[in-house]
C-alpha cells in the first residue's frame, strides 16, 4: 500500500472464495520452493549444503510474492466479479504453478554463476548455450504470461471505472499498473527473443544477455508514472465495462 493510501480506500475488507483460492495456490507454489525438497538434512554437512539454496529460495520467494501482492492489491482496490476477471485470476493460478520450477532453476543457476560454483548448480546439463537458452525461454514466457494476467486485470478495472465509481486517483492508478505490467510483458518477451538467437557458438557474455535484460525492470517506475498521468488525463471520459 502506498504512503498516501489508507485501508478505507480499499473496496472490501473480507476475502472472497476466489481470492482465498488464489492465496492458497500461491502458498502451495511457495512450498515447492523449499530449500531442501528431497529429505530433511541428517548431518551438518547436508544442512550446510541445503542452506546454500537459501539465496535462490529467497529471490524466488520474492518474485512469487510480487505477483501475489499485485493480485491482492487489485482485488482489494477494484474487486471485479466479472467472468473475464475470474478467468484471468484462474489463469494466474495455473501459471504460477508452472512458473515456480523455471524460476527456481533460473535463479539457482544465476547464484551458482555469480559465486563461481560455490552455491550449488541446480541443473546437471546446464553447460552450453542451448540448455540455458531453453531455460530463459521457459522462464520468459511464464514471466510475460503472468504479467499479462495482472495487466489484464488492471485493464478491466480501468474500463469499468465508471461502474466502480472510481475517483481520479484510483482510476489513474489502474492505468499506471496496467502500463507497468505491460512493460513487464515486453521485457519478458525481449528476453525470449534474445534467448532464441543463441547458438552453441555463442560467447559467455551473449549467453548472459537474456538474463541481463531483466535489469530493464528498474525503469518500471517511469512507466507507472507515465501510465498514471495518461489515466489522469483520460479519467473524466467515463467508460462502461
Amino acid at each position: 500500500m502506498s504512503a498516501g493510501e489508507d485501508e478505507a480506500s480499499w473496496r472490501g475488507h473480507g476475502v472472497t472464495r476466489l481470492e482465498a483460492f488464489v492465496d492458497a495456490a500461491f502458498a502451495f507454489a511457495v512450498t515447492l520452493l523449499v530449500i531442501s525438497v528431497d529429505s530433511i538434512p541428517d548431518s551438518i554437512g547436508a544442512l550446510l549444503q541445503a542452506l546454500k539454496n537459501v539465496p535462490a529460495f529467497a529471490a524466488s520467494f520474492a518474485m512469487v510474492a510480487m505477483f501475489w501482492y499485485a493480485h491482492v492489491r487489485w482485488s482489494r482496490r477494484y474487486r471485479l466479479g466479472s467472468v473475464p476477471a475470474t478467468l484471468l485470476s484462474l489463469l494466474l493460478v495455473f501459471l504460477v504453478l508452472v512458473y515456480v520450477y523455471p524460476l527456481r532453476l533460473l535463479l539457482g543457476t544465476f547464484f551458482a554463476w555469480i559465486t563461481g560454483g560455490w552455491l550449488p548448480m541446480p541443473l546437471n546439463d546446464a553447460n552450453g548455450a542451448r540448455p540455458l537458452a531453453f531455460m530463459f525461454t521457459f522462464y520468459g514466457l511464464a514471466f510475460a504470461s503472468m504479467s499479462a494476467c495482472i495487466g489484464g486485470l488492471y485493464a478491466l478495472a480501468w474500463r469499468a471505472r465508471a461502474r466502480l465509481e472510481l475517483d481520479g486517483e484510483a482510476a489513474a492508478n489502474a492505468a499506471g499498473e496496467f502500463a507497468s505490467h505491460a512493460y513487464f510483458v515486453l521485457v519478458g518477451l525481449l528476453s525470449v527473443l534474445i534467448a532464441g538467437l543463441l547458438t552453441e557458438d555463442s560467447r559467455s557474455w551473449q549467453v548472459a544477455l537474456p538474463g541481463s535484460v531483466y535489469f530493464l525492470l528498474s525503469f518500471t517506475g517511469l512507466l507507472h508514472v507515465a501510465g498514471q498521468r495518461w489515466g489522469a488525463r483520460r479519467w473524466p471520459a467515463r467508460a462502461e465495462d
